[in-house]
């Protein structure tokens, strides 16, 4: 017995070490093997270059696999009010589909919405023009239309992370539509003086920017967005700035942890996501940076935008607003400001564990906030029809059952 012990001990290690081998050789030779994002099944109903608008169907199987290893049971029969899922821009599609277990597209679906994300795609310097009214006000009054048409409903739900919810809040302010019913935003920065990285960069600007008003007539929109755009190292470097050290210490991670095949693929993953980050449009650098950052007017609740105005007073809407409680982007205070600047009667504001990115993309996010927001649109969303003309949206999902052949897929 006390010989088969050290035995035993010196076969796992062997295992560990030949594990460990394996995965080194995939990461360094075949690393988009490990990468899992973007795997949930999808449709694409509608495109607007560079932009497209996915329609997520109803996983088709009984139960999905979260990242604690719990399963979720599929709601099979949807809600009337669909969900449109809007991410910031200069990131990737994969942003609420980061991986099968940690995708905020599927949950959703599973949950019993029609569920919807827009794919800003990939802008390049031929897209350098585009401002926050072409993207708030035109696309997705476009993504809007599409939705409704292809859901069978009047009434949508909207839900952005960061920019992705003040780009909601924009179109909301410039359209005033009642028939966007539920509003959630999750990290979005709204008061610009409320601390911060983001807010002390406003902060650093607003002198200089008063200078140069008052003593020039040059004004920064006259400048070409072409030399504006942000390249895509630019993004990703920022991103990484949130949090320095935890850019380092992943490496260390995965050395200490190469035989593990899952915390292997879930690094290569979300490095893949963070060093390919996109390139910003510059006209929607120059708006971000006069009306949000020098003029702070998400804050006081009307943005004044290429002669455009956007009134978030007007909003209605039930509201949900989260903020992370380690967020160096955009703490509670800077988030928390959109519950005095709209009118919805039914608002909430909660502070969840996680920074910038993990609030919402991280392994918590399930519990912390997806599941909460999901049980929040369950009474807001118009119930479940017992029967209902058969949408484009229904055909899809009855698509996907026929490709999946699954026979646990139950009605």
């Amino acid at each position: 017995m006390a010989i088969r012990l050290p035995l035993l001990e010196a076969l796992k290690a062997n295992d560990k070490f030949m594990d460990g081998l394996n995965n080194a050789f995939d990461w360094l030779f075949l690393r988009e093997s490990l990468v899992k994002s973007g795997k949930t099944p999808y449709d694409v109903i509608y495109e607007q270059a560079p932009m497209s608008l996915r329609f997520y169907p109803t996983p088709p199987k009984a139960n999905i696999e979260l990242s604690d290893r719990s399963l979720k049971p599929v709601e099979t029969r949807c809600r009337k009010t669909p969900i449109i899922l809007v991410p910031p821009l200069g990131v990737t599609s994969e942003t609420f589909d980061l991986m099968p277990h940690r995708s905020l597209a599927r949950f959703m679906s599973a949950s019993g919405y029609y569920t919807y994300m827009v794919d800003w795609g990939k802008p390049s310097k031929e897209h350098a023009h585009l401002s926050l009214v072409d993207y708030a006000e035109e696309m997705l009054g476009n993504v809007k239309k599409q939705v409704q048409a292809h859901s069978g409903s009047e009434e949508v739900s909207m839900m952005g992370w960061c920019m992705g919810g003040l780009l909601i809040l924009l179109h909301a302010g410039f359209t005033r539509d009642p028939n966007i019913k539920n509003i959630i935003t999750v990290a979005s920065p709204i008061d610009l003086r409320g601390g911060g990285i983001v807010a002390k960069s406003a902060t650093a600007l607003d002198a200089p920017a008063r200078l140069v008003r008052k003593y020039s007539s040059w004004r920064l929109h006259e400048l070409s967005p072409k030399l504006l755009a942000s390249p895509k190292w630019m993004t990703t470097l920022g991103f990484k700035l949130t949090d320095p050290i935890g850019s380092i210490t992943t490496y260390w991670d995965l050395l200490t942890r190469l035989w593990d095949r899952e915390f292997v693929e879930n690094h290569s993953t979300t490095s893949d996501y963070l060093n390919n980050m996109l390139l910003y449009p510059g006209g929607v650098i120059q708006d971000m940076i006069v009306n949000a950052a020098v003029d702070n007017q998400f804050a006081k609740g009307k943005m004044n935008i290429r002669g455009k105005e956007a009134d978030l007073s007007s909003i209605k809407a039930d509201m949900l607003v989260y903020a992370g409680d380690r967020d160096v982007l955009v703490p509670a205070p800077v988030a928390r400001k959109l519950m005095e600047v709209v009118s919805s009667k039914d608002k909430e504001f909660h502070v969840s564990p996680g920074g910038h990115m993990g609030v919402v993309l991280g392994s918590g996010a399930q519990g912390n906030v997806w599941q909460p927001a999901a049980d929040w649109l369950a009474s807001r969303s118009g119930g479940v029809p017992k029967q209902r003309p058969e949408t484009p949206a229904e055909k899809s999902i009855a698509k996907a059952k026929r490709r999946a052949g699954a026979d646990d897929f139950i009605y």
